[in-house]
């Protein structure tokens, strides 16, 4: 991305909600990356950030591997906004002291705002609700700062310090969760009217930054595209081909692990779009290899270097195409990255992590920088039709990751026939557009039934049905009873095989969207 957008960087202390803070940056058309809080100096100069915010995280400043950061940091003449465990490191760096809480503070707590200039501007209520999540607390303020607001059990809820030359903001709570009432206003404050960045960071700019960058990166070279059907490949596919035209190429596998009738949906929606489109049916190849494998990181790693080792023969059969197009998303990339900052790798994606270290062909991945709302926002920008840019995201691995054990076709075809009554029932009932996933999973265990007086010893389905903004986070669907007990009457009468459904009513976190 082009240095031409006001940027503000994040630096990464393993919070679980540090995706959630670019987020709220860019709902502000300002854009906003995130780094691992071990970035050099000359790292985070490099970006030319007009501020800088420092995320929490699970530490303590006090463990004896807490991750921190050097005292010149502060130097850099940029606001600073530090938030919960980033509150502490800053009183700890510049000399002033932390100390356990008398009372730890997880959830709501009462703001109580003693300043309301700068951060706190435009705030009408001085008592706001705000989402707490620390066991430590403010002692000791660092020379040349001063209390903005406290809560009971926190004097020092959010500080500032008044040094001259010396911008720097910081908060014990979170400001970046729904919970926190007044967080978006916070946010806004700080990005606009602090930093002052421009808001310039819109869909019709990203393309217009990203047509240019493809066209600089491949010349006139010869590009293939890796085209699921999905609406990540599909915007990328849109998007690479306004830049290069018939020099793209797209390849669509058939892996035997699509949704039922896959296939012929996408050959049907890309019809009218006008692309190059070539079909190949690796799907014996694909399940050969899945047989016997039961760890979901090597399911994934099997399936990344396969459609690798694929699109490069497709390649060279095409005319040695040196560039592979892919849907690669900020989000796959923070979730197989482990930031040391010190977020956990939480799951390999096919498109990241499962790459083979060796590849001939080079990466091109327009829509790296994007959360999943903000592609779907691009797809409509590039004229893409509602039912590419609305459907529901499908895993790169596809069945594979839903069938829990030994992948086998019988086992993928009891699945996507499952998979496709809760596609089905979620439509008739007008719920689509309401949930984010709502798919099937196949379980590795067999229950006792009775059907048609009969003993039965068979498999379970588990229904998974969430809402999220941007995948990131998510709650599980409250789908009503009725519909729940139509799509469990139809797998049970429709899908030899099952005999049982769950439903799953875990949110992410603590839980992943998908179960491997």
């Amino acid at each position: 991305m082009e240095l031409r957008h006001d940027r503000i960087l994040i630096l990464d202390f393993g919070s679980q909600y540090t995706q959630l803070i670019a987020r709220r940056v860019r709902e502000g058309r300002v854009y906003s990356q995130i780094l691992p809080c071990t970035a050099s100096l000359a790292e985070i100069k490099a970006y030319r950030p007009k501020g800088i915010i420092l995320s929490g995280g699970p530490s303590s400043v006090y463990d004896r591997h807490a991750p921190t950061v050097p005292k010149k940091l502060f130097d850099l003449g940029v606001p600073f906004l530090s938030i919960c465990y980033g509150m502490q490191l800053v009183t700890h760096v510049l000399e002033g002291e932390v100390a356990k809480a008398t009372h730890r503070e997880y959830g709501r707590a009462e703001l109580l705002i003693d300043d309301t200039s700068d951060l706190f501007k435009n705030i009408r209520a001085r008592s706001r609700t705000v989402w707490m999540s620390h066991g430590d607390r403010i002692e000791r303020m660092p020379k040349g700062f001063r209390v903005i607001a406290h809560t009971d059990n926190s004097p020092v809820a959010a500080m500032k310090s008044v040094v001259r030359g010396r911008s720097i903001y910081c908060l014990q709570f979170h400001p970046e969760v729904a919970h926190t009432v007044c967080g978006a206003q916070i946010l806004n404050n700080f990005v606009h009217d602090i930093c002052g960045c421009r808001p310039t960071w819109t869909m019709s700019s990203y393309v217009e930054t990203a047509v240019a960058d493809i066209r600089a990166r491949v010349g006139k070279g010869k590009v293939i595209c890796a085209l699921s059907g999905g609406v990540d490949s599909s915007v990328a596919a849109a998007l690479t081909q306004r830049a290069i035209g018939s020099q793209l190429a797209c390849i669509f596998v058939d892996n035997g692990l699509l949704r039922k009738d896959e296939r012929v949906k996408v050959q049907k929606s890309f019809a009218q779009l006008d692309l190059d489109l070539h079909i190949l049916d690796r799907s014996a190849q694909f399940l050969g290899a899945l047989k016997g494998v039961i760890n979901p990181e090597r399911k994934r790693k099997i399936i990344g270097r396969l459609f690798i080792r694929n699109f490069e023969k497709e390649a060279n059969r095409l005319g040695k195409a040196d560039y592979l197009v892919q849907g690669t998303l900020y989000p796959d990339v923070i979730e197989s990255v482990s930031f040391k900052g010190p977020s956990a790798t939480i799951k390999t994606h096919h498109n990241v992590g499962g790459l083979p270290k060796k590849m001939r062909l080079r990466l091109v991945e327009p829509l790296r920088e994007l959360f999943k709302d903000e592609v779907r926002v691009l797809g409509k920008e590039l004229g893409l039709p509602d039912d590419i840019v609305w459907r529901h995201p499908f895993p790169g691995p596809g069945l594979a990751i839903r069938v829990l054990g030994e992948v086998t076709p019988q086992r993928c075809s009891m699945l996507r026939e499952a998979d496709a009554i809760v596609e089905q029932e979620i439509r008739q009932s007008g719920l689509y557009a309401e949930t984010w996933q709502a798919f099937a999973v196949l379980l590795p265990i067999r229950t006792v039934g009775v059907m048609g007086d009969q003993r039965t010893y068979e498999h379970v389905a588990a229904i998974r049905a969430v809402t999220s903004l941007d995948g990131m986070t998510a709650d599980w669907a409250k789908l009503p009873h009725e519909v729940l007990g139509k799509i469990s009457n139809r797998i049970i009468n429709e899908v030899r095989g099952v005999n049982r459904v769950v439903y799953d009513i875990s949110s992410k976190p603590p839980s992943t969207i998908e179960w491997e």
